[in-house]
């Protein structure tokens, strides 16, 4: 029930406070952290309850095959991210927590998209679509740096987001 109305309220674009959840569900803030963990860890959570999907729908929204493909699903993706509302008004009102929580291996966020990342890629090289430069898991880490770079280059560098770039990037990676 936390996660869900966690969830709910990070759609909305409304702050995670866990005193006020743990409130909301009449429970102590000590209960409700150990029933999720810390902010962070929930926030992971609900974040990748809302990227996986995302993700898929950016696979689904692709064609092509190979490199030309994880490049066309990363830029779906990226260009998916950039312009969710909720997501950008989380990301911009505590930038230092979110990128934290994205970017590092402070919680499972990264990691988990890193797997699905790996998975794509594993199918297109069993199916004799794609070489790639570095280890499976490497190049899936690379790919998601990369994305990164330019989904949040607002923060990092203060350039505008670029889902165009993350697709060229990819693909001349890939290529």
């Amino acid at each position: 029930m936390a996660f869900k109305i966690a969830r709910q309220l990070f759609v909305e674009g409304r702050r995670i406070e866990m005193q006020e959840l743990a409130a909301t569900l009449g429970v102590s803030r000590a209960t409700l952290f150990r029933w999720v963990g810390g902010r962070d860890e929930l926030l992971s959570e609900v974040v990748w309850s809302v990227t996986k999907p995302t993700f898929q729908k950016a696979q689904r929204k692709s064609s092509g095959h190979g490199g030309a493909f994880v490049a066309a699903t990363m830029g779906h993706f990226s260009q998916a991210v950039i312009d969710s509302e909720f997501f950008g008004k989380w990301v911009h009102s505590e930038p230092e927590r979110a990128l934290r929580i994205l970017t590092t291996n402070s919680t499972t966020f990264q990691s988990r998209l890193t797997a699905e990342l790996e998975e794509l890629l594993d199918r297109e090289v069993n199916a004799g679509r794609l070489a790639l430069p570095l280890s499976l898991h490497d190049s899936a880490y690379l790919i998601v740096r990369i994305s990164e770079t330019f989904i949040y280059a607002d923060m990092i560098t203060g350039e505008t987001p670029d889902s165009s770039k993350v697709a060229q990037a990819v693909n001349a990676l890939l290529r």
